[in-house]
């Protein structure tokens, strides 16, 4: 199949030939769901911790004798029940991670990828890079591509491009072996370079 490569001036008289393999499966939503969730979870830090009674500090004897003192019997100032103890059901450090094998996550790639095209969402151009650090000279250039929430994608990231886009909220940049399900459908476009998406077919054209 054939997609259009942009021009800096915003119109299309190039174009560029691609697999079908890669770039022209259906959309398995199921399937980019699962890979997502599973994205997301291993995100998550799952460092929380608390104490439970054994685990405080103190509380090794007994607060007062059992009976004659007209209070609730007590064993432990580090009860739950009391201020400062420890806690019934405490939280630890655990693993959100999810099983997801290679095939699953290339064929998730793929999914989103072809509905991406599909959706004109996934814009190519020979390539793209600012001459300075300047947030305002990267803004002008997407500006002209009618571009303000996207992911720009290169073979490599030079630092003007990185610095130029750090502070600008709705624009990211990445390289291809970054890429993942989650990346593609947080942005509203992907901008790609040509020597990018040959990296990205190389990488997902075998099954």
């Amino acid at each position: 199949m054939q997609l259009a490569i942009a021009s800096p001036s915003g119109g299309s008289s190039e174009t560029i030939n691609v697999s079908e393999a890669t770039f022209a499966r259906e959309f398995n939503e199921p399937l980019v769901h699962q890979v997502v969730v599973a994205i997301m979870a291993a995100e998550r830090a799952g460092t929380k911790a608390q104490k439970t009674r054994a685990e405080r500090r103190g509380g090794g004897i007994k607060p007062w004798r059992q009976k004659g003192t007209g209070r609730a019997r007590a064993g432990t100032i580090r009860s739950p029940l009391w201020r400062k103890g420890g806690v019934i059901f405490a939280a630890k450090p655990r693993d959100f991670s999810q099983k997801m094998n290679k095939k699953m996550y290339q064929n998730a790639m793929r999914s989103v990828l072809s509905e991406l095209i599909r959706q004109g969402r996934l814009l190519v151009v020979k390539e793209f890079s600012v001459e300075q650090p300047k947030t305002k000279e990267l803004l002008a250039k997407l500006q002209v591509l009618g571009l303000d929430d996207v992911l720009i994608v290169t073979d490599y990231i030079d630092e003007a491009l990185y610095l130029a886009s750090r502070n600008v909220p709705k624009v990211g940049v990445a390289e291809p072996d970054m890429l993942n399900p989650l990346w593609l459908i947080r942005y509203g476009h992907i901008l790609i370079t040509e020597k990018a998406l040959r990296e990205v077919e190389e990488a997902f054209s075998h099954e």
